[in-house]
Parts: structure tokens; sequence; C-alpha cells
């Protein structure tokens, strides 16, 4: 080996011997105080917009989990705390931290989400079950019992976790069906149809057409009242038209405007001429109704709708003089 390669060697062996005599969990600390510090900004800005999907949103909301995790792997407590004071602190100052990022959320036009500060939680309890302790002095009986506790709070903090991804699961699962059950815009046997809708609206075994179940749409006095298909099939590029089956059980008619809009109009300034607008004059008794899709693509003023990005389909009314019921028993494409 020649001299200046002898002389990198021995200037370098000081580091490496640094390097190797640190402590490996201080080097760790400081990895997880890093990324914990880069997901931080992600509380405020970017992310699903109200716009979103229900899949994207609730996978989103894992992110408070991990986060708190390396927040308390970065922290490492329990080189301070130890047993119930370990706990309740940590509990404590997890509640706060989530009470102000929430508080911050909402006033910077962000949507607060209080089921956030449970998620923050689990995170830490994982964390806090599951990273090996200084071992106590504790004996016989108390040792039996302090092992008990702790594999009770793995138990409780595993099983927190489980609900949290169960939870997005179901989400996944229903939002695979949605994206499988095209030319059906909506299933109707649904059992709680404020997974897709916004408004009153019921499942009911009434007025029903080809389905065993139509949907009751309760429509009151307020100045707009109606009912919006947030969550649906989003692809209509390769169907014809839109089919809607109404029944109005009373004897006067009623007038509703039909909207249709996607994804840009959603994002922009919602503005009257960018989107689809029809008038329903719904009459007593069943009406049907069959649009082009091509009159909906055409619809805005200055573009052309995309129709494999369909956000939102709504039904509405204005100023009604007393409360009125629809069942709309048929939504799909054809």
């Amino acid at each position: 080996m020649d001299r200046p390669a002898v002389q990198l060697t021995v200037s370098l062996m000081p580091n490496i011997a640094t390097l190797f005599t640190t402590p490996p969990f201080r080097r760790i600390r400081i990895l997880y105080a890093t990324i914990a510090l880069f997901l931080l900004p992600l509380f405020f800005m970017g992310g699903p917009d109200w716009t979103s999907g229900p899949l994207f949103k609730a996978a989103w909301n894992l992110g408070h989990i991990l986060f708190f995790a390396l927040f308390t792997l970065a922290l490492q407590p329990q080189d301070r705390l130890s047993g119930v004071r370990l706990w309740l602190g940590m509990t404590l100052a997890v509640i706060v931290a989530g009470i102000v990022i929430e508080w911050l959320q909402g006033n910077l036009g962000r949507q607060s989400d209080w089921h956030d500060i449970l998620r923050n939680l689990v995170g830490t309890w994982l964390v806090l079950a599951w990273v090996k302790q200084p071992a106590g002095q504790t004996y016989g009986a108390r040792q039996s019992r302090a092992r008990a506790i702790r594999w009770l709070l793995r138990g409780i903090a595993l099983a927190l976790l489980a609900v949290e991804l169960t939870a997005v699961a179901a989400v996944a699962l229903r939002q695979y069906h949605i994206s499988q059950q095209l030319p059906t815009l909506y299933d109707f046997s649904q059992s709680n149809p404020l997974h897709f809708w916004r408004g009153n609206v019921y499942r009911s075994t009434e007025h029903t057409f080809e389905n065993d179940f139509s949907l009751r749409i309760e429509l009151g006095t307020n100045f707009y009242t109606g009912a919006a298909l947030d969550n649906l099939p989003d692809d209509w590029r390769n169907y014809e038209a839109l089919v809607v089956t109404i029944f109005n059980p009373e004897r006067t008619p009623v007038d509703m405007t039909l909207r249709v809009n996607d994804v840009v109009h959603d994002r922009g300034r919602n503005a009257y001429n960018d989107r689809y607008n029809r008038r329903l004059p719904l009459q007593s008794g069943m009406n049907r109704v069959r649009i082009p899709l091509s009159e909906i693509r055409d619809a805005p003023a200055s573009r052309t709708m995309d129709m494999d990005e369909i956000r939102r389909l709504v039904i509405f009314t204005t100023q009604l003089e007393q409360r009125r019921e629809l069942y709309l028993q048929e939504l799909s494409l054809d």
C-alpha cells in the first residue's frame, strides 16, 4: 500500500471507531426524529382535499399512528419515566399535542377530526407497550403482575390498531365494490346510505321498482334541499345514457334539479355553467328519465366534462313550502 493510502486509512480510523462505539440506539433515535420532522408538515399541507375519495382519506389518517409512534421512539420517554407516570405523562402530552394540531388545522382551512387524537394515542401506546424498558427491582409476585399488565397493555394497543386497520380495509372493500357495480350507480340494498349520500336519506322497502329497496329522500323547507351522491363509480365513458327513476307519492308535482359534475368542477370555482344542470318536473307517481351522456359531457361552457372522473350527482329543489318525500328507485347507466 502506498503512503497516501496509509495516511488516509489512519486518518479515518478515529471516525470509524467513533461510529462503532456510538450506542446504536442513539443513531436510530436520530433517524426516528428526522423522519418525524419530515412528516410533521403533512399535518398542515398536502394529503386529501374535500374532493378526495374515501379510501385516500381513510388511508391518510393512518399517518397519525405512524407519526406519533416515530415521535415516541425519538423521544424515548422511558429513559426518564416509568410505570404509571410514563403512561399518564405521555398520554396527556399526546392529547395536548393532538388538540393543538386539530385547532391549527381548523384555522388553516383544513378539516379537523377529533378521532385523530385517538389515532395519535394508538401510535404512542404501541411504542410504550412494546419497546423494552429498563428492568425494575421487582421480584416474585410483583414481577409476574408487572409482566401481566405489560401484556395486557400490548393487547389493548394491538386491538386499537386492528380497529383502525379494519376500518380502512372496510372502506377499501366498499370502494372496490363501487368500482365493480357499473352500470349501477347506487346499490339500493346498502344498509347505511350515508356512506354514499349526503342529505336526509334512508333505505326503504316502500315504492320499490326492480330492486327490493328504494332510497327515501326527505325534502325540507330550507332554501336548498335534496341529496347528493358523492361516492359513486366515476368512469362513465363506456355508456350512452343516465337513467333516473323517482317515485313521487304526493298528488301534487314537485320541481327538482339534477346536477352532475366532475372533479375539475369541484376543484375549480363551482360555476353554474361548468357543470350539468337539468330541471326534473316530477309528476305524481313514477317518473323515469333517460339522459344522453353526450348532454352531460358537453354541458360545461368552456370545456368538455371528464367522463372518467365524475365526482358528484345531486338531486335537489329550492324553497319548498312544506316537507316532502321522494323515493329514488333506479340510478344507473345505459
